[in-house]
């Protein structure tokens, strides 16, 4: 007898661990990515001969899920643990934030608001149960935990640099998911320590379609889903840009929106209704490789209006300089809607725009630092996450018979990234497996959502 088989729709992190998980169960899948290499929004590109992601990426201590597929897969000597300095700009000033005792010296606030910035991480994780605060917004949760004179000098600008329009309308679990989980990556000295894969994550995702393939499962590069085919209720695979693809089941792993226009012919207008009420920002990142390095810091929290991107991460503060043959590797991130201007700059159109606000940061960066500067955007980076948001996550299991989707979208209470991807690839593995073994009932699946 012939092993089921599951068509996934993405490469990325979700559908490679999907697709392990499948086969630990005697489940045949076939990964649908439409890019020329896998891992998603943790692709690569070449600097210097070696392999970089497109978007920052680094681990936390904390992250188990990620830990444990590496483990797995018997890569675990791979991941590299480093120690790492954060900081604040603020009127056209940096300021060290890496250690609890770095808050003394933060001087834009008065001595009670650096006491009530550094209790805020403890306040966090004393929450046990984000439903308590569900219902409320970022910005008054945090005005409730900190007071005005921290949320307006530290919070407001960075809310509003990464959500813009969307700023005021941040639920609460979403700010407090992100302060208790990097609270809970700092070793004993109270120092950050942070965790990056040998290599570049592209060398994991790689491993990951390596062992995928050995087994007897596919990764298919540059193919496309162009929709779905159904035989009554039941799908029975799915067309793409190199020709159909039949499969006993199917699991997107594509944002809603474009979920919802592959799904659409096939479900009533409701289902699609519910699918586009998450909205998303996209995110447009220029990568600066430099002669010399900006600063001695990691990651800078921007806190100031005036400047057009979010955050500086200076990523060879983290991974040495030596790998990318002696260039300094900078990020600059901004996330914003994809009709903004911005969004379609071109390298040379980005440098011009940045130049005068990194001088403002840096005042002896100069434009001949610049080796080489490379764009890259995406359309559904970062879902906006409102109060409320577990009422408008969609099920797992949709209206047609043995189609399934997972996203960021349904990453919930935690948010986006490679380790949550992960436990949802194995999660959804699990129910999908057991589904095609007849285990466990429709109506029971249906109820259940992907996040738990």
């Amino acid at each position: 007898m012939s092993k089921p088989t599951v068509a996934i729709i993405g490469g990325g992190f979700t559908g490679l661990t999907a697709a392990l998980q499948l086969l630990d169960q005697g489940v045949r899948p076939i990964v649908l990515e439409q890019d020329n290499q896998p891992g998603g929004l943790a692709g690569s590109f070449d600097v210097n001969g070696v392999e970089l992601e497109k978007f920052y990426h680094h681990w936390f201590k904390s992250d188990l899920h990620i830990h444990e597929l590496v483990e797995r897969l018997g890569l675990a000597n791979e991941i590299l643990y480093r120690k790492t300095k954060t900081g604040s700009y603020y009127a056209n000033s940096l300021f060290r934030l890496s250690r609890p005792l770095d808050l003394l010296a933060y001087t834009p606030l008065s001595l009670i608001g650096r006491i009530r910035l550094g209790l805020l991480v403890f306040q966090a994780r004393a929450v046990r149960d984000w439903r308590t605060i569900e219902d409320e917004t970022a910005s008054n949760w945090l005005l409730r935990m900190c007071g005005p004179e921290v949320y307006e000098r530290v919070w407001k600008p960075l809310l509003n640099g990464k959500f813009g329009k969307y700023a005021d309308e941040i639920g609460a679990v979403w700010m407090w998911n992100k302060l208790a989980l990097r609270g809970g990556s700092r070793d004993k000295s109270g120092e950050e320590v942070l965790a990056y894969y040998k290599g570049g994550f592209a060398q994991l995702s790689k491993a990951m379609m390596a062992r995928i393939i050995a087994r007897g499962g596919e990764v298919r590069l540059n193919t496309s889903v162009t929709g779905l085919t159904t035989e009554g209720n039941k799908v029975t695979g799915v067309t793409t840009s190199a020709g159909p693809v039949t499969a006993d089941s199917v699991l997107s792993t594509l944002p809603q929106p474009v979920f919802a226009n592959i799904v659409a012919p096939h479900v009533d207008a409701a289902y699609v209704e519910k699918l586009r009420k998450i909205e998303y920002l996209g995110n447009v990142c220029m990568v600066l490789e430099l002669k010399q390095s900006l600063s001695d810091t990691y990651w800078i929290n921007v806190a100031d209006p005036e400047f057009p991107f979010v955050g500086v991460i200076e990523h060879t503060n983290f991974e040495p300089t030596e790998t990318y043959g002696g260039r300094h590797i900078v990020y600059l991130s901004k996330y914003l809607p994809t009709d903004t201007p911005m969004y379609g700059y071109n390298p040379s159109e980005m440098v011009d725009f940045a130049l005068p606000h990194l001088q403002r940061m840096f005042p002896d960066f100069r434009r001949d630092w610049i080796l080489d500067a490379h764009v890259f955007r995406s359309d559904y980076t970062q879902p906006i996450v409102k109060p409320g948001y577990s009422r408008l996550i969609p099920d797992a299991l949709t209206p047609v018979d043995g189609l399934w989707q997972c996203s960021m979208a349904q990453i919930y209470p935690e948010d986006r990234g490679t380790n949550y991807a992960v436990r949802e690839g194995v999660r959804i593995g699990k129910r999908i497996a057991a589904s095609l073994a007849g285990r466990g009932g429709v109506g029971a699946a249906r109820l259940e959502k992907v996040s738990g």
